[in-house]
């Protein structure tokens, strides 16, 4: 057989196996292969030939997954990203009033401490007195023994030893106990000055707009202000639930008017988690006080630890 048709026969059948080749590549087979880049194949047909020699593959699929994959300004996933990363976040107007007011909305059946509202009546009718006492008792009423937990003693210690002074001014003349601020401090903010909830409370005392604003606060990040802000807010309250606790911290958290509504503590799970919360950090903030208060309106002046095993 003459050179030139073996030759010939030859570049055929490399042709021919190219073919089949490229033919029999699977999409999972491309698909396992790195899809960030493009992939150019040079083939060979053993002798010059007019028109293009090098076929450009490009996976439509893979085209799109690689920029569906790369950021730009108008992509809706990244501007939600930026978004939520905003020091502070943009949040719809809440009810009027609350320190965290608008952020409670979850029914009751969710709430970590649901077991505590069998012990104690959410109802706003059962106020009277010893109602404290008993909802300090049935802060260890839990199944097997299980008990409401708060803040660690180090922290509230903290608070006092930091803001005491701004406490102490803040809740003269008024129906609100020092260790009951530390107490509301230390689940609200663990004494963060600087503390932005999602919902855009903010400070020590996790003042909402509104409420800074109708307490004459300007600057929700200065600790005296904020504290004085929260002070006056709970003391209203006091006035509003004949200081009632459970009442009162209820409507710190979802504000007084859900409170009302709902005839006593709301069934969202976050004010019914955040009352039995509060009130075990008070048990706590009680004894930093030189003599301990019995009541979350009597007065105290912060002084040494008095618990020392409880951190």
């Amino acid at each position: 057989m003459p050179a030139n048709l073996i030759v010939g026969a030859l570049t055929g059948v490399a042709i021919l196996l190219g073919s089949v080749t490229l033919a029999g590549l699977t999409p999972s087979r491309a698909h396992a292969e790195d899809t960030t880049a493009f992939t150019f194949k040079r083939v060979a047909v053993g002798r010059p030939t007019a028109g293009k020699r090098i076929t450009v593959q490009i996976d439509p699929a893979a085209q799109a997954q690689f920029l569906a994959a790369r950021p730009n300004g108008t992509d809706p996933e990244l501007l939600k990203k930026r978004a939520a990363q905003d020091t502070v976040a943009k949040a719809p107007t809440p009810p009027a009033g609350g320190g965290a007011a608008g952020t409670a909305g979850s029914v009751a059946s969710k709430s970590a401490y649901a077991w505590y509202w069998d012990a104690i009546s959410p109802a706003l009718g059962a106020s009277g007195p010893g109602r404290l006492e008993k909802a300090v008792a049935a802060l260890g009423a839990g199944p097997g023994g299980a008990r409401v937990a708060g803040p660690r003693l180090a922290t509230l210690k903290r608070i006092a030893d930091i803001h005491g002074t701004d406490i102490l001014k803040a809740t003269i003349g008024t129906s609100v106990s020092p260790a009951l601020v530390v107490a509301v401090i230390g689940v609200e903010s663990s004494g963060r000055t600087a503390a932005v909830s999602h919902a855009g409370a903010t400070g020590l005392m996790q003042l909402m707009a509104p409420t800074a604003a109708r307490f004459g606060v300007t600057d929700r990040t200065n600790p005296a202000e904020n504290i004085r802000g929260g002070v006056a807010y709970l003391d209203w309250l006091m006035g509003e639930f004949d200081r009632d606790p459970l009442m009162v911290l209820a409507s710190y958290n979802a504000g007084e008017n859900a409170v009302r509504r709902n005839a006593g503590v709301p069934p969202y799970a976050e004010t019914r988690d955040y009352v039995p919360k509060v009130l075990a950090a008070w048990a706590v903030a009680r004894n930093l006080c030189l003599t301990p208060p019995q009541l979350v309106s009597d007065g105290c002046v912060f002084g040494a630890t008095r618990v020392a095993t409880a951190d």
